[in-house]
Parts: C-alpha cells; sequence; structure tokens
C-alpha cells in the first residue's frame, strides 16, 4: 500500500499538500474526504491527511520540511 491523501474540493491547504507531493515525486492515492462517510467522521476537519499503510503521516499545512522529516522516518 501506497500513499493516500485524504483531500477535499476547494480546499486551500489540500491544493497545496497535492503541488507539494507531485513536485516531490510522491506518488498518492487521492480520497475525497466528503465522499466517505467513514473518511468524514474521522477526518472531516483534519483536511488535508497523508496516510501510509493506513498511518497518519502528516495532516493540515504540509511543508517541505515536514514533509521530509516523516518520510525519512
Amino acid at each position: 500500500m501506497g500513499y493516500v491523501l485524504i483531500s477535499r474540493k476547494g480546499c486551500h491547504l489540500c491544493e497545496e499538500a497535492e503541488a507539494l507531493l507531485a513536485a516531490q515525486g510522491i506518488a498518492y492515492t487521492f480520497q475525497d474526504v466528503d465522499a466517505d462517510e467513514h473518511l468524514k467522521k474521522t477526518y472531516t476537519f483534519r483536511v488535508p491527511v497523508l496516510l501510509k499503510e493506513g498511518r497518519v503521516l502528516l495532516e493540515g499545512k504540509f511543508t517541505p520540511e515536514r514533509l521530509s522529516r516523516k518520510l525519512s522516518l
């Protein structure tokens, strides 16, 4: 299982996270928090959220530094 980005359309932080992941060449699967009731209950106020193997790596504002630290774990 790879990276999963839980996001929503029209969210500026989500768009920034997507751009950062793309700039770093990180492949991910997009999941719309508003299209899934389970995701909505768990993550609606936390997006964007980056998961790997079901574990939260990052949420909220993504920065290159935070992303690098989390990916080096």
